[in-house]
């Protein structure tokens, strides 16, 4: 097999002649003397029988096939940085990725606000966001496919090693759109009334567990959706009625888009937390863990 020579240097090469536009400049650039380049430039168009540079008055500049040389040189010395820079990281302690499942219910921009914090302080950590809800999320944990649950609620699996801390109380809100025909009934509204009328459901996101319908009063008459987002915009439309953040949907309490409605018995928040395995101890989900609990406070559920 032949020796390659398109190498990390001389793609180093050719983009300090790309940028800087003489051999000469280059050079001084890289602190080599500009017949080191040019033999590098030589060897490199020999062995792939192209012209790499031609000459545009006092200036070097890339033929097409020195361009796309180039720009795919660029991204190998990218991909490159980066695999030394996760081995460090790796050898620090410090996972390369991180895979966290956000519950559904959660409304995600002061979350990210906190992730982009974190990003900015270790850039070399891969981070892989799903959104998941009730049996799921735990699912997910317990298969490993998430290292962190960012508001699971329900009863906590009693599967050994799941460690859990409050996060942040979910506010139901009951709520329909004007036109619902529950928006003229007297309040507080009995379950035997609301029980009657359509509701709009969530799925559990889990695959193998048991799935669950949490706080569904109706008993046979449903909307199934893929997410909180989805079952917010079918009450909008009246399509039916259920239990909603009120995180999410204050706004449209405030412009009447929606209303919200009281029942009898009351209902009351529920208890979301931030769960994870223990055997999972490296740094980068500590310090994320540290991140969140911090600023909870501001996160609205």
């Amino acid at each position: 097999m032949k020796n390659n020579a398109i190498t990390l240097e001389a793609i180093n090469v050719l983009d300090a002649i790309d940028k800087r536009g003489s051999y000469a400049a280059a050079a001084e650039q890289l602190n080599k003397v500009p017949s080191a380049l040019s033999y590098v430039v030589q060897k490199l168009e020999e062995q792939l029988q192209v012209t790499i540079f031609q000459k545009q008055g006092r200036r070097s500049v890339l033929t097409p096939a020195g361009k796309n040389l180039l720009i795919e040189g660029r991204l190998i010395v990218e991909a490159v940085q980066k695999l030394a820079d996760k081995t460090q990281t790796i050898a620090n302690g410090w996972e390369p990725k991180l895979n966290i499942a956000i519950s559904s219910v959660l409304e995600p921009g002061r979350i990210f606000s906190i992730f982009k914090k974190f990003l900015d302080k270790h850039p070399s950590v891969e981070m892989d966001i799903s959104e998941e809800i009730m049996n799921g999320a735990w699912e997910a944990l317990v298969d490993d496919r998430v290292d962190l649950i960012v508001g699971a609620s329900g009863d906590i699996p009693k599967q050994k090693g799941i460690q859990t801390l409050p996060f942040c109380f979910f506010d139901l809100v009951f709520a329909v759109s004007p036109d619902h025909p529950l928006a003229k009934k007297t309040q507080p509204i009995p379950n035997e009334v609301i029980e009657k009328y359509r509701a709009v459901v969530a799925h559990d996101t889990a695959k193998k567990w048991i799935t669950q319908t949490n706080s569904v009063i109706s008993k046979d008459n449903y909307f199934y959706v893929p997410s909180v987002e989805y079952k917010l915009h079918a009450q909008l439309q009246g399509i039916g009625c259920g239990f909603l953040p009120r995180s999410r949907v204050q706004q449209y309490l405030d412009n009447g888009q929606l209303i919200e409605l009281t029942l009898t018995p009351e209902h009351h928040p529920v208890q979301l937390y931030l769960a994870w395995k223990t055997v999972n101890r490296g740094k980068a989900l500590k310090r994320i863990r540290e991140m969140l609990l911090a600023e909870k406070d501001s996160i609205y559920c």
